[in-house]
This record gives C-alpha cells, sequence and structure tokens, in this order.
C-alpha cells in the first residue's frame, strides 16, 4: 500500500509535465484546418482504423465502455460487469446524448441495463467524438454533452481484399474473445463485415472472492456496404446486430435473459455540389430494442417478475456543410420517431391468487424535429469563434389507454399527448499562438423529460431503494453553461488545464411521497419525480503528456467535479478526486506500459440519493505486445495484468457498492491477412 499511495504522489507531481490521454485521445475540429489554427474542445478517441485495431492500444479487445471511461469527461455507472452507463461531465444518460454514426437509439430497458454503447464492439468502430455541453447539440437537444461512435469504414480505392481474425481469453471471468472481419474494396464498391462473440463466467473481485450474477454472453455483427454512383456521389447501407443472453447484474435485484438490437440505416452523400457548399449527406435509419428481464435464477425471490421492454426508432438526418469567406457552416436538419413500451407481470407465490400487471412504460410516442445551425468563423490564423444555435419541437403521447388510466389517478387532468420546444444557444471563442492556446465560452441548452421522469409508473430504483413514478407535469430542465481551458503544446510537452460550469434550472429528480404505497416488497417507500429550483455542476481536468523520446511516452490525467443543489445537498454520482497516469515505450515492434490508476475518497457523496462513503483506491495495471509481420501477414499479439495487486474496491460509480474485478490476465491477438 505505500508503494501505492508513493506512486499516486509521484503522479500528482508530474501531472504537471505528462501525457495527455493513454488511448492517444485528440482535439481536433475539422481534419480539413489548417493545423496552426485553434480546434474547438472536441475529443476524439481513436479506437481502431479500418478492419483493424489500433496495435497501439493496451487492451486491445476490452470493452468500448473501458475505452471511453479513460476521457476527462466521462465516467460510467457499473451495475455489472457488462453494459456500463455513461455519464458524461457528471450527469447520466437523461441529459446526454448518445447516437451511432449520428442515429439516435433509445433503450429499452427501464433499470438503464442496455445503454447505447453496449450495441458496439471495439472491432467495428474506428472512434468516438465527445462533445461537452452544448457542442454536443448538433442530433438532438442534451444538457451534458454527447458521444458520437463511429464505425469502421473503407474508402474507394485499388482493388483489394482483407481478413481480420481477434481472438482474447481473460483468467478472472474466463472470457473467451473471437471475431472475424472481412472487408473488401475497389473504385466503384467497398464492403465491411465484423464479427464478435464474447463468452463469461462470474468474475472474481479481490481476495478471490467470487461476484456471484456477472457472466454473460454477447454476439455483435456490424455490416456497411457503399457504393459510388458517380464521381462524387455515393450510396451507403449499414446494418448492426446485436444479441446479449444470460447477463447477470450483480448490483440488481434481476438479471436480463436476452437483450437483441437491429440497427439499420441508408445514406446518400453529395462531394461537392459547388463551391460553397462542400458536403450534403442524407441518412435515413430504423432501430429496435427488444429487451427481457427476469429473476427466475435468483434465490429467495420472494415475488417472481418478467419486465421485458421494447423501443423502435425511425429517424432521418440531412447535414450540409459549406465554406464561405472566413465562414465554415453547419446545418443540421434531423427528426426521429419512437415508440417505448415496458411492463411488469408479478407471479404470486400462492397459485391460487391473481397474477399482477402493469405498464411500467404506457406505450410512449416521442416525435421529435429539430434544425441545427453552426458557424466557425476564422477571425485571423491564430483565433475563431464558434457561434451555435438549435431549435426542436418535442412531441409526446401516451397510446395505451390501460397506461393512461394508470397515470390519470394521480393526475386526473393530465392529457394523453404533450408538446414542448427546445431551444439551445452556445458561442466559444479560442486562440493559438506560438504553441499557447486558450478559449472561452458560454451555452444555454435545454431538454424535456425522459419517458421515465415523465411517464414512468412504479419503477424499482434499487439504490434508493424507492419505486419511482413519473410527472407528465414537469417543465423542461434548462442550463446555462460556462467553460474555458488553456493549454500549451510544443513538439515535446502537451499541456491542458479545461473546466465546465452548468447551472441546471427544474433539476429533476425524485423526492419521497409518503401518501402512497410500494408496490416493490420491501421498498422504503415511492417517489415522483420532480424539480428542484437548481443544481450546479463543476468540472475541472488537467492533463498532459511529456514525450522523453520518440520511444518513451508518460501520460497523465488529474480530473475533480463537485455537484451540489440549491440548498448545497450533494448530487448523486459525482466523482472524488480521480487520477490516471501511465508509462509507455514502443520501439518498432514492441510495446509496453505501465498505468496506475484510482480515486480519492468520496466524501461529497449524496446521501439522499442512497449514496454512501467510498473509500480511496490506486491499482497497477501492466501490459506489453508484440508486432509480428509473417509473409506480409501481421499478427499483433497483446499480454497483460489488469490490478496486479488484486486489490479489492469499489467506487462512486459501483452501484450499491458491488465491488470491481480482482487481478486480471489477459491475451490479445489480432492477425490481419
Amino acid at each position: 500500500m505505500k508503494k501505492l499511495l508513493l506512486s499516486t504522489f509521484l503522479m500528482l507531481l508530474s501531472t504537471i509535465i505528462s501525457a495527455q490521454d493513454t488511448n492517444n485521445s485528440i482535439m481536433k475540429e475539422q481534419s480539413k484546418k489548417d493545423t496552426i489554427k485553434p480546434i474547438q474542445m472536441q475529443e476524439v478517441i481513436v479506437i481502431g482504423k479500418k478492419a483493424q485495431l489500433s496495435d497501439k492500444q493496451s487492451k486491445t479487445l476490452t470493452s468500448i465502455d473501458d475505452y471511453l471511461q479513460k476521457s476527462a469527461k466521462v465516467d460510467m455507472i457499473k451495475r455489472g460487469a457488462y453494459a456500463w452507463e455513461p455519464i458524461i461531465n457528471s450527469m447520466p444518460t437523461e441529459r446526454t446524448l448518445i447516437t451511432i454514426d449520428g442515429m439516435r437509439i433509445f433503450g429499452a430497458c427501464t433499470d438503464k441495463m442496455d445503454p447505447i454503447t453496449s450495441y458496439v464492439e471495439v472491432s467495428n468502430l474506428s472512434e468516438a467524438t465527445i462533445c461537452s455541453g452544448q457542442e454536443g447539440a448538433c442530433f438532438g437537444s442534451t444538457i451534458g454533452g454527447s458521444i458520437d461512435l463511429k464505425r469502421n469504414k473503407n474508402n474507394f480505392g485499388n482493388k483489394k481484399w482483407n481478413f481480420n481474425i481477434n481472438s482474447g481469453f481473460e483468467t478472472n471471468n474466463q472470457q473467451n474473445i473471437i471475431g472475424t472481419a472481412i472487408n473488401y474494396t475497389d473504385d466503384l464498391f467497398y464492403v465491411d463485415t465484423d464479427f464478435m462473440l464474447r463468452n463469461a463466467e462470474n468474475y472474481t473481485a479481490g481476495n478471490n472472492k467470487e461476484v456471484l450474477f456477472s457472466q454473460f454472453k454477447k454476439l455483435n455483427f456490424s455490416f456497411t456496404s457503399g457504393f459510388k454512383l458517380s464521381k462524387n456521389k455515393l450510396i451507403e447501407g449499414s446494418l448492426i446486430y446485436d444479441k446479449a443472453t444470460d447477463v447477470g447484474y450483480p448490483a440488481l435485484p434481476m438479471d436480463v435473459s436476452i437483450a437483441e438490437a437491429i440497427i439499420t440505416s441508408l445514406k446518400y452523400e453529395y462531394i461537392p455540389l459547388n463551391s460553397i457548399v462542400t458536403n450534403w449527406e442524407t441518412k435515413l435509419y430504423f432501430n429496435k430494442i427488444m429487451h427481457k428481464m427476469d429473476d427466475t435464477k435468483r434465490p429467495f425471490v420472494p415475488v417472481h417478475m418478467d419486465m421485458p421492454g421494447w423501443s423502435k426508432t425511425y429517424g432521418y438526418y440531412s447535414k450540409i456543410k459549406a465554406k464561405y469567406n472566413k465562414h465554415n457552416l453547419l446545418l443540421n436538419l434531423s427528426s426521429f420517431y419512437n415508440k417505448s413500451l415496458a411492463e411488469m407481470t408479478m407471479y404470486p407465490a400462492d397459485p391460487n391468487e391473481n397474477l399482477m400487471f402493469m405498464l411500467t412504460w404506457p406505450d410512449v410516442v416521442t416525435f421529435y424535429n429539430g434544425l441545427f445551425i453552426e458557424d466557425y468563423y476564422d477571425l485571423n490564423c491564430h483565433s475563431n469563434i464558434k457561434v451555435s444555435a438549435s431549435i426542436g419541437n418535442h412531441y409526446n403521447k401516451i397510446e395505451s389507454e390501460l397506461g393512461l388510466n394508470s397515470l390519470q389517478i394521480l393526475y386526473p387532468e393530465m392529457e394523453a399527448q404533450k408538446t414542448r420546444f427546445l431551444k439551445s444557444f452556445s458561442g466559444n471563442y479560442n486562440s493559438s499562438k506560438n504553441g499557447f492556446e486558450y478559449g472561452f465560452g458560454v451555452a444555454y441548452g435545454e431538454r424535456a423529460p425522459s419517458i421515465t421522469e415523465a411517464y414512468g409508473f412504479y419503477l424499482f430504483n434499487s439504490f434508493e431503494n424507492y419505486d419511482n413514478i413519473g410527472n407528465p407535469n414537469l417543465k423542461n430542465e434548462t442550463s446555462i453553461e460556462g467553460n474555458a481551458f488553456v493549454g500549451l503544446k510544443k513538439e515535446k510537452i502537451n499541456l491542458k488545464i479545461a473546466s465546465s460550469y452548468f447551472h441546471i434550472s427544474n433539476y429533476i429528480v425524485g423526492k419521497p411521497d409518503t401518501s402512497l404505497i410500494p408496490m416493490t416488497i420491501g421498498a422504503t417507500g415511492v417517489k415522483i419525480y420532480t424539480a428542484l429550483d437548481y443544481a450546479t455542476i463543476f468540472n475541472i481536468s488537467l492533463t498532459s503528456e511529456i514525450k522523453f523520446s520518440r520511444q518513451l511516452k508518460w501520460n497523465s490525467q488529474l480530473v475533480y467535479s463537485r455537484g451540489k443543489d440549491f440548498k448545497n445537498v450533494n448530487l448523486p454520482f459525482i466523482s472524488p478526486v480521480s487520477y490516471l497516469t501511465s508509462l509507455a515505450y514502443l520501439k518498432e515492434k514492441f510495446s509496453t506500459e505501465v498505468v496506475l490508476q484510482g480515486n480519492a475518497k468520496h466524501t461529497n457523496f449524496g446521501a439522499i440519493y442512497g449514496e454512501d462513503e467510498t473509500p480511496d483506491y490506486a491499482i497497477i495495471s501492466a501490459n506489453f505486445g508484440y508486432k509480428f509481420n509473417i509473409n506480409n501477414n501481421k499478427l499483433i499479439t497483446k499480454f497483460g495484468v489488469e490490478n496486479i495487486f488484486d486489490s479489492y474496491y469499489s467506487t462512486f460509480s459501483d452501484w450499491n457498492n458491488f465491488p470491481r474485478q480482482g487481478r486480471n490476465y489477459f491475451v490479445n491477438l489480432s492477425i490481419n491477412l
């Protein structure tokens, strides 16, 4: 432990001069811009290129979640070993926006067991674009920001086939990983296919303590194909099929028997139209999600329940990029139609008693139409201003008469439908000269209540131990945002301090209602969603990179967040001081890396939301790899050990304090033919 504390202390000292991100995260706005010009505060995590994973990653076959949580803006709420919920700027998914190639997708689970990130794999993803606050409003309304997961795809070129095989094994949970990719390209046509299969047993926490119900099985298939209609016209179709079965959630009272997703799209792209319009991209998409929770494998269940959910989304966007003098313009017209339904059936132990049935999401339709406009204006060769604005029409309707009647017991005057108007605005100034860069901005944004917050009916939250009921009378949640950064970028050193502040009015939370009786056995009570006057969230991060030589690099990241409501009550899932640092060596075909990460003690916890104090922790991991070239074929090998000292720990974001994984040895192999 003393060695860990010493390493932590050295890391804190090194943050002033050490590396920016362990996964080669870069800051960029548009690749076509001159590199000496300032860039916007947008983070891109590069995961892989085309059909092969990047050989610079420390663990090539880890999950998307593991890559994302290395960002200074992203944390993960963990309810098990599978499908973690991303939170951006300390805000959960109600206040953020996650898309796959710009497509809006809505999970079908009332307990958030199926975040959008669970429907992609590292092997078919090229990068994740993370935008903070209103920078992420291109595809819809958001408060905290957005993540756009961009999949691998080829470009037109010389006729070529590419085959890739991925395989991995992890000792802690006996996880087997196998995947393949087949890609073809020529002057007029390209196709990318990817298949990945994962099978994991229960994992063990530190000191060899088994965590029951943490197993999972997952199959993922991705297909993208493009055809060149003419010199500047392209049509592209894509498909994702994802199926997870026998997924355990040790932090929740229920598991998942099956989660299945079909995600499809058809895109038309026109480049260029004329000297002003540089790109016009239009995409039609459809996705269908099915999710079934059950507790049949749990012992000592007082009342057995089935909780299936379904979500269907139809949508499109049409995005135009243009350049006029010093103006770089982006216009995006988008729309989606979503239908979400979830139900619960309770089976009493006494077969003579009647079944209990209710709609927990009462067949809710959401229809959204929005327009987003952005102008990136170059003031001179050193500075620019970026201004954006959006307006959207958000329409909800309850299509189930049973669901409407159930909610009208509590809200007799409510109507089946409701229309809201959502607005946003942001302005940022950026400057860069002689390696010194800085920027600042302000923004305003709005969001509508989620389906759970507005129409959920007796949804049990095991973290707070309350049943929750939605409130259709909630106002729009609004946010005033300020952000700033300052950095130094030289040949061998990068240093950046970035911060953001959110003042969120009508902050939506659940509050106990003592007049209502809980439906769930053992629940403390019932909460009704309501709105606080306001809440504030502050985030600041220090990221740095130092290159001692072409081969040796030191990366570091230090993050602090603070969230309170208008009565100075702590908000939930706000990270204490967290740190991540790594020393990496890369020479020709060989690579190795040592990583230290941890959190300080979580003392500013939200007790009224079910949180408690969690102790500090620090874990060390190491990996090494080698790249073999055999007859023009490439074999990338990665070996490593995570949590070397087998520490037993949990963090602020672990649901109900369930422990993290203990010592884990892994091997990843990637063969490119």
